[in-house]
């Protein structure tokens, strides 16, 4: 049997995909940099080798996979062309991949984790299901009936794939170093929906999906009345969120979900929707839905002394107001303390005045500095640019995260998608050594 050979392996969908497979029974391994990522952990659990890159990893046998951040000119790719070793991109290896399942993509602008992560939770409660989550989690049933992913907008990567069914939660402008407005996007999504199978599964309530053109049913949920799978009776407390789900203005069901926030309740039900359409007993819906463990950086919680410390992966300005809404369900009467850091200089670029707009909604905001990426590491902006559009805001640096201690008994937010996680940890240890 073949080596599956992981050339970038602690990528976030490369981890999940490495996962999968090895608990499937194929030899798996991957190389990477050396430095710490959090999507390692599940890969060290499961056994899989790790290898620092070089090009005596690659030797005949082996079928290599790459990540889509690195060129064809990298050491380990260059070498495995050389010896005429197969070499496949990620996302054309997961179209190929799905095939052998009933498969379900979700994708949208936003919630795309929580979603997949939800379904795949849900839907295993009734058949075997092997999921690829964009936290770095991936689950391979031998007898899978089901194939639960996260399909990714950008770069138009998911038009690789032709699944049976689509989530789509949402269509936003983002990614703006490669989309050129929110037509662009729309487009992608739409070349999207004509590769779907069976059914899409779309947000009624957003107007960029309500275009939506397909040769399949497109099926439509949300809040507004004229939607197929429509919430109502919303009850929200401090505990999570009940509400009665009507099917073309007929009763179906009330479901409850220790959730918070509106994103979740529309997650929830595009979840409900294709449950339905796929037959799945309503009672295994329901119980699936109130033990849903939720997925990694996403409103993660822990109470250290008087206060909660939240870790979540929100970098976008919809996603930065929802966060903070949810916040504000769990724990009325507390202070909400925005702790962000900007992802890429062309995001924050662009989206300067909707984040200032955003964070304000919170009590406090600590900004750290812009976070670049592989693709960009530099810009003419700075996080003072952002600072300068929110009153009170202070920046904050890893070396001095002691000015959130005076934050007692408040709700301290940690947020966005680079390494937010080391201002976290350094506050931490810091408040540690206070209680």
């Amino acid at each position: 049997m073949s080596i599956y050979h992981f050339v970038g392996i602690k990528g976030s969908g490369m981890s999940a995909l490495a996962q999968i497979l090895y608990q499937m029974d194929y030899d798996v391994q991957g190389s990477d940099v050396e430095k710490y990522f959090f999507t390692q952990k599940a890969l060290e659990e499961n056994g899989i080798p790790i290898l620092p890159f070089q090009r005596s990893n690659i030797k005949p046998g082996m079928i290599v996979i790459a990540g889509n951040a690195f060129p064809d000119t990298h050491e380990e790719i260059d070498e495995a062309i050389k010896l005429g070793i197969p070499v496949v991109r990620y996302h054309t290896f997961l179209g190929d991949f799905i095939k052998k399942f009933i498969s379900v993509a979700v994708t949208g602008s936003h919630g795309k984790t929580s979603t997949t992560g939800l379904l795949s939770h849900v839907i295993s409660g009734a058949k075997p299901t092997s999921f690829l989550i964009g936290d770095g989690t991936g689950k391979g049933e031998k007898d899978a009936t089901y194939f639960v992913f996260e399909a990714c907008e950008y770069r138009r990567h998911f038009l690789s794939y032709f699944p049976d069914y689509a989530i789509m939660t949402n269509i936003d402008f983002d990614h703006p170093d490669y989309f050129a407005n929110i037509d662009d996007v729309y487009s992608a999504f739409q070349e999207m929906a004509m590769q779907v199978n069976k059914a899409i599964f779309a947000c009624g309530d957003d107007e960029q999906l309500q275009k939506i053109q397909a040769q399949v049913p497109v099926v439509f949920f949300g809040f507004d009345e004229e939607n197929d799978f429509q919430a109502r009776n919303i009850e929200r407390s401090t505990t999570g969120t009940t509400f009665d789900v009507f099917v073309r203005n007929t009763f179906y069901s009330t479901f409850h979900i220790p959730t918070f926030g509106d994103h979740n309740i529309l997650n929830t039900l595009a979840v409900i929707a294709l449950c339905h359409y796929e037959n799945i007993d309503t009672d295994i819906i329901q119980e699936y839905l109130q033990t849903f463990p939720g997925v990694k950086r996403r409103f993660s919680e822990k109470v250290m002394g008087t206060q909660i410390i939240i870790d979540d992966y929100a970098h976008h300005p919809t996603e930065i107001k929802a966060t903070i809404n949810a916040a504000r369900q769990k724990y009325p009467g507390k202070d909400i303390v925005c702790i962000f850091q900007p992802h890429t200089f062309t995001r924050t670029q662009t989206f300067l005045a909707d984040f200032a707009q955003s964070l304000s909604t919170a009590d406090a905001v600590y900004l750290c500095d812009i976070f670049g990426s592989a693709r960009e590491n530099h810009g003419k902006l700075s996080i003072v640019d952002l600072q300068e559009k929110i009153e009170s805001s202070k920046i904050l640096t890893e070396n001095d995260t002691s000015p959130l201690l005076k934050h007692e008994d408040a709700v301290l937010i940690f947020m966005g998608a680079g390494d937010i996680q080391k201002f976290q940890k350094a506050y931490e240890e810091v408040l540690k050594a206070t209680l």
